[in-house]
């Protein structure tokens, strides 16, 4: 049976959760009671019995499909689920501690105001912060970088006024360990894209953290769900591109300057375009591949090390067993450890490469 020899179907996407065994019992009296779904989820490589379906269930609890055969939920789907709702859970407790006015207080509460102002502050508005809508500072104008000061400005404060929740978040950004050096823009041009940037870097990073959690799985590590994640990055990059210079400008822009004579121009204007076009689309691809392969590849090693322990040979030697079960568990352990550091890391790099994509096309050149 095919299902039985696969290792990994564990860190794979399916119909099922996997849990302990005493948490489940056999499922079916008949095989004909059998969903088809299920007999396919179980990758029989040959006619099963019902004992041998059951056998396989075991430690297996079966997500109910209300579609049917049309469109199967899948664990992934519902931890992605899960994922959003503990975003909206989290920022919309945070945003209100803001609006009310309250200093943003516990550990908790720090460590996502921290994160969130760090994407903001060290990633969007740096990458994106440059172009001709920026000005120098000193101007009257919106984009005006405003510095934690105990001074009074120079110009009239209605000039500089902060919207609401920028004052709340200055006000308290020593609270949340940023400290009163930190600049902090008024109506920077970059903040238009936090929402975007701020929510696929909180998704990913929860996706990635729920593989940690037993039982679970990161649906980070499924190809599919990531190429969605690039897609979204691709349209917003290209939205954004055709707004900020127009749906003919954009494209052209994909071609750099080039001081050539006319019929040369003609001639490789076209070859570099479309040379161009397919980069812009392999790097978001590289984008879903990157955070897949990340993820799937350190879920893959605690597999294998935990494998060492069911090898035929070490279950059958005393002495080998003493020495394979132990490194094999400080393996995991290790590896499990820096499985955490990487779901930080990857939700970061996903963040900064959509942004560093969104900034060459609003700032083309």
């Amino acid at each position: 049976m095919a299902g039985h020899s696969d290792v990994f179907h564990h860190v794979r996407d399916g119909i099922f959760f996997e849990v302990p065994r005493f948490l489940s019992r056999p499922h079916y009296e008949k095989l004909e009671d059998v969903p088809l779904v299920v007999l396919k989820a179980l990758h029989f490589d040959h006619p099963a019995t019902i004992e041998e379906v059951n056998r396989a269930l075991e430690g297996k609890i079966i997500i109910p499909q209300p579609f049917g055969e049309h469109f199967h939920l899948t664990k992934f789907m519902i931890l992605e689920v899960v994922a959003a709702l503990i975003v909206f859970v989290i920022f919309r407790g945070l945003a209100q501690k803001l609006e009310g006015g309250q200093p943003v207080r516990g550990r908790f509460w720090t460590f996502w105001g921290t994160l969130a102002l760090f994407i903001r502050d060290e990633v969007v508005r740096p990458t994106l912060g440059t172009g001709h809508h920026d000005h120098e500072p000193g101007s009257e104008e919106i984009g005006h970088t405003v510095a934690h000061s105990s001074h009074k400005p120079s110009h009239p404060p209605e000039a500089h006024a902060l919207s609401k929740a920028e004052k709340l978040v200055d006000e308290h950004a020593d609270l949340i360990g940023l400290g009163h050096h930190t600049a902090v823009t008024a109506g920077h041009p970059a903040d238009k894209f936090l929402p975007y940037i701020w929510s696929v870097f909180f998704f990913v990073l929860i996706c990635n953290l729920l593989g940690a959690l037993p039982w679970m799985g990161s649906p980070t590590g499924n190809l599919w769900a990531t190429g969605v994640l690039a897609l979204s990055a691709l349209a917003v990059t290209l939205i954004a591109g055709m707004r900020e210079v127009g749906v003919v400008g954009f494209w052209l822009s994909l071609v750099p300057k080039m001081d050539l004579p006319p019929v040369m121009k003609v001639l490789l204007f076209p070859m570099i375009w479309v040379i161009e076009l397919v980069g812009l689309l392999i790097k978001h691809g590289v984008l879903a591949v990157r955070l897949f392969a990340n993820v799937m590849a350190g879920h893959t090693v605690i597999a294998v090390m935990l494998g060492f322990i069911a090898a035929e040979g070490v279950a059958s030697s005393v002495a080998l067993s003493s020495l394979v079960i132990p490194a094999s568990i400080l393996g995991q352990v290790g590896i499990g450890l820096l499985e955490l550091f990487v779901a930080f890391l990857q939700a970061y790099i996903f963040a900064f490469l959509a942004t560093l994509f969104i900034g060459t096309a609003v700032h083309p050149h």
